[in-house]
């Protein structure tokens, strides 16, 4: 028997906004309170990170059950707007069940994000399921707490037999908590996991890879790239485990290259490639983004389709100006690559760069090149991955398909 996190009492401490806050915000949906907008007095601040409470406006009415962290700049996020709940693994459960009817309507195959943190009412929290195993990054301190019983409630919704928890990245370590990786259900998968996508077979390395092992919010993305990509020749950079070239193959291009810093990714991306029959179309070449696109021009290559996805410059709106600077950079060294009338695909996971700023540094960089583009689609994160329409940050994922 699996020994289980006793849940969370059913009375809760109290927290409360301060007097500037704007507590329509959290009634209308908006799931965070920052520090400077939570009293945080000696009591509050002497909460264990993680625990739950019943936030009250100024005027000491409540409003939601919170998790709060007194550690982090967001203080409280917002649990349950009814102030009876509790937060125990039924409640877990619930979100999960309604998180899966969502992605079983959208997917044939068990192969997706399941959670997506706050837009699917559970904080802090990502879920990517590969199959029969998931992987949890429990981001925030209340899921870091309650991973066990997260864990019960996922195994008892999905059926899935192999849990790992995920417990690395920047958003830890900005919650205080430690970096870890755990099998928390099953075994460890000795192999990476083949994952079916548009077509195209990826290669997830769950328990060493980037992240949870793959990314998932590009799945349009790749499709879209992928109808434009019959006989002609493809560059993927930053291509991971060969994101948009697989994609490519499968939608019929003559031949695609994969550029990736990492050389466990492309050879992920050349398993792929094998196990789709399509390796002799397939080539990698690992080295840095920038020096690469330079050396590809200094040899006179050009390509029918150029995609450039590269790791958030612009994480925070402290790095926002320098990100910019990237962007503009990759697109100016990427324009001269592409063949006329091809395509330069760019794309931007930096939550600080909304789009029109990134679209507008892209095309800054397309026309420091000496080339003009008309802008044919612009994509987002897929359906799996839910935009809460009062967070910003959840709706992160832009690419912009541009037409030299």
């Amino acid at each position: 028997m699996t020994e289980h996190t006793p849940d969370p009492a059913t009375t809760y401490a109290t927290v409360r906004l301060s007097p500037k806050a704007d507590a329509r915000a959290i009634r209308h949906g908006f799931p965070w309170v920052y520090s400077d907008e939570l009293v945080l007095d000696r009591r509050t601040k002497a909460l264990t990170p993680g625990t739950f409470a019943v936030l009250e406006d100024a005027e000491r009415r409540p409003m939601a059950i919170v998790t709060v962290n007194p550690a982090s700049r967001i203080a409280a996020r917002v649990m349950d707007q009814n102030i009876e709940a509790v937060i125990d693994t039924a409640w877990l459960a619930a979100k999960l069940t309604r998180a899966l009817a969502h992605r079983t309507r959208l997917y044939d195959q068990p192969f997706y994000r399941l959670v997506h943190a706050e837009a699917d009412g559970l904080p802090g929290v990502v879920i990517d399921r590969f199959g029969d195993t998931a992987v949890i990054q429990p981001n925030a301190a209340w899921s870091e707490r309650m991973v066990e019983n997260l864990a019960d409630a996922l195994a008892e919704v999905t059926g899935v037999t192999t849990i790992i928890k995920n417990g690395e990245g920047r958003a830890r370590s900005l919650e205080g908590l430690p970096e870890e990786m755990a099998v928390l259900r099953g075994t460890a998968p000795t192999a990476p996991i083949a994952v079916p996508m548009n077509g195209a077979t990826y290669m997830a390395d769950v328990m060493g890879g980037q992240k949870t092992g793959l990314f998932y919010d590009q799945r349009p993305n790749h499709a879209f790239a992928a109808s434009l990509s019959r006989g002609v020749k493809v560059l993927d950079v930053f291509s991971h485990v060969g994101g948009f070239a697989l994609a490519a193959l499968a939608g019929g291009a003559a031949s695609a290259l994969a550029v990736d810093g990492s050389e466990n990714a492309l050879t992920l991306a050349s398993a792929g490639a094998a196990a789709m029959g399509v390796e002799d179309r397939f080539a990698t070449r690992k080295g840095d983004a920038f020096a690469t696109l330079e050396a590809l021009a200094a040899e006179g290559e050009t390509f029918d389709i150029v995609i450039c996805d590269p790791p958030a410059f612009a994480p925070n709106k402290n790095a926002l100006e320098a990100g910019l600077r990237a962007y503009e950079r990759i697109a100016r060294l990427a324009a001269p690559l592409v063949a006329e009338g091809g395509y330069l695909v760019l794309c931007s996971c930096s939550h600080a760069a909304d789009l029109t700023k990134f679209r507008n540094a892209s095309a800054r960089g397309i026309g420091r090149a000496g080339r003009r583009g008309q802008i044919i689609n612009t994509g987002y994160a897929g359906p799996d991955h839910p935009l809460l329409p009062h967070l910003a940050e959840s709706g992160y994922l832009k690419s912009v398909f541009f037409r030299l």
